[in-house]
């Protein structure tokens, strides 16, 4: 049997200062109060996080330093 969370809910509460910490597209949505927020896992495909600029972006003396990380994919 395989049991697996694909849904959270989270009650928050959102001050005005709290708005300034916020993603753009989020401040335009979410105003000051209370909020049920759901999340649940993306199955876009789309990574979030693309640390690959990391790999192209050192220096010429650093040729090779990080090799071992290079994606295989």
């Amino acid at each position: 049997m395989r049991i697996e969370t694909v849904q959270r809910k989270y009650r928050i509460q959102v001050a005005e200062s709290d708005r300034q910490q916020l993603p753009e597209p989020l401040r335009e949505v979410l105003g000051e109060g209370d909020w049920l927020v759901t999340v649940e896992p993306a199955d876009d495909g789309t990574l979030l996080r693309d640390h690959s600029s990391l790999l192209s972006g050192y220096a010429p003396e650093d040729e090779g330093l990080y090799d071992d990380l290079a994606p295989t994919g």
